[in-house]
């Protein structure tokens, strides 16, 4: 196909008009779809039904130690369930403490705690004249709204196929000691699905901040959220590096089990050094008696181990590659050679990345919602919702049915040519 900045201005009218047509034919059919968020299907959400029937009320309710599931007490979690976290996030039950159901809530509190508390004996950040963190982006919102929240300054870092601009990163860290973090998804990040490479996991553990508080806070959301058996990411473990490069401190690690049981009633952990859980317990002991024993037994009765999680999450995958391997293929054949954007094509994870030309984003994700589409608002995977290019837009696969994820990625692309072409135009005039 030729690109759309080779058609002379008469061929991008004519074209111009064809689009329009078309998009009115498409807000006549009234669509009301949503690919807003990263939100499992139903048929995902039925891969797990059967942790209902794991428990019931003739059940031993005691893990091997002899804890009763139903009462108070044990603030880390069940052994059983530390072991098998411990196994999804690649480190030792030891270094693990199980919370309630939303890794978001972890983090939340781990922020709020440094806001309030400080880190381990140093000065809470309420406390001083500024605290600013760093951000990959295009990023992760929810990760930029915590921050926001709390009134943390945040800088934008670029990322790369690699992972983030280590050395835009490691200038920063070790020449402000206002900087007291990084938010990270280091495997198939969002939006973009990609996996830090091994040299980058290295600089990050051998990071030299000037603020003895910095944390790296590392959302390893989709540890094994594969889309293929065999052409998988692989990611070095942090903690180990941190350890080996005589860091032990410096990293928090999140995870869940919200994509992999139900986001709703899934287990989250924080896993770190023991110096940093010893300062974590501190909160903890105040904050709660324990976490939901019941659920983490149910978790691990029904999973066994970290194989039988690893072999449910290939029934995930088998419900997830037909649709990314459809967006993927509607944009390939709908945009590829007409110079009007560019996407990722991630081997895991829940998102596809998609940069549209400078100052379209905004434009197309509001065509799409005027058609029927909901998506994620443009702008939101950057700090304080200001993309500035106006380019960046996440496509969530995930939820739609098949039929209905094509009609939505038809429409996407119309507006994306639509929207393309009335930019060249306006340059043209110009």
């Amino acid at each position: 196909m030729k690109a759309y900045k080779d058609y002379t201005t008469e061929e991008l009218k004519e074209l111009e008009t064809v689009l329009k047509i078309r998009y009115k034919e498409f807000q006549s059919r009234g669509l009301q779809l949503n690919m807003a968020r990263g939100k499992p299907c139903s048929e995902q959400l039925d891969l797990s039904m059967g942790m209902m029937d794991v428990l019931s009320g003739d059940d031993d309710l005691l893990c091997e130690d002899g804890t009763d599931c139903r009462n108070y007490g044990v603030l880390d979690g069940i052994k059983e369930a530390k072991i098998l976290i411990g196994d999804m996030m690649e480190v030792a039950p030891d270094n693990v403490i199980i919370y309630g159901n939303s890794s978001l809530n972890v983090m939340y509190d781990t922020i709020s705690r440094s806001m309030t508390h400080g880190v381990m004996g140093s000065t809470p950040w309420c406390k001083l004249d500024k605290v600013r963190f760093l951000c990959p982006v295009p990023g992760y919102d929810r990760h930029f709204a915590i921050t926001q929240y709390f009134g943390i300054e945040m800088i934008n870092i670029p990322m790369s196929p690699e992972g983030p601009d280590m050395d835009l990163v490691e200038k920063l860290v070790s020449e402000d000691d206002s900087i007291k973090g990084i938010w990270c998804v280091p495997k198939y990040s969002n939006p973009q699905g990609y996996s830090y490479s091994d040299l980058t996991v290295r600089r990050f553990a051998r990071l030299k901040p000037a603020a003895k508080d910095f944390r790296i806070y590392w959302d390893n959301a989709y540890s094994i959220h594969h889309l293929y058996d065999n052409d998988q990411d692989h990611l070095l473990e942090i903690l180990a590096e941190c350890k080996r490069a005589g860091n032990p401190d410096l990293v928090y690690k999140f995870a869940s089990t919200s994509k992999i049981s139900f986001p709703g009633s899934g287990i989250a952990a924080i896993a770190t050094s023991h110096n940093n859980l010893e300062d974590i317990r501190k909160q903890l002991t105040i904050q709660t008696i324990g976490h939901d024993k019941v659920n983490q037994l149910r978790h691990v009765r029904y999973f066994g181990d970290i194989h039988g999680m690893v072999e449910h999450m290939r029934k995930h995958a088998d419900i997830l590659r037909p649709k990314f391997e459809l967006v993927e293929q509607i944009l390939e054949d709908e945009l590829a050679g007409l110079e009007i954007g560019t996407w990722t094509k991630p081997r895991g994870g829940y998102f596809i990345s998609f940069d549209a030309l400078d100052g379209c984003a905004k434009a197309i994700v509001a065509r799409c919602k005027n058609a029927g589409v909901m998506m994620t608002g443009a702008g939101a995977t950057y700090p304080y919702g200001n993309d500035p290019h106006d380019s960046n837009i996440r496509i969530a696969p995930s939820y739609p049915p098949l039929a209905d994820l094509e009609t939505a990625c038809r429409l996407f692309v119309l507006c994306v040519k639509l929207e393309s072409v009335k930019k060249l135009l306006a340059e043209r005039e110009a």
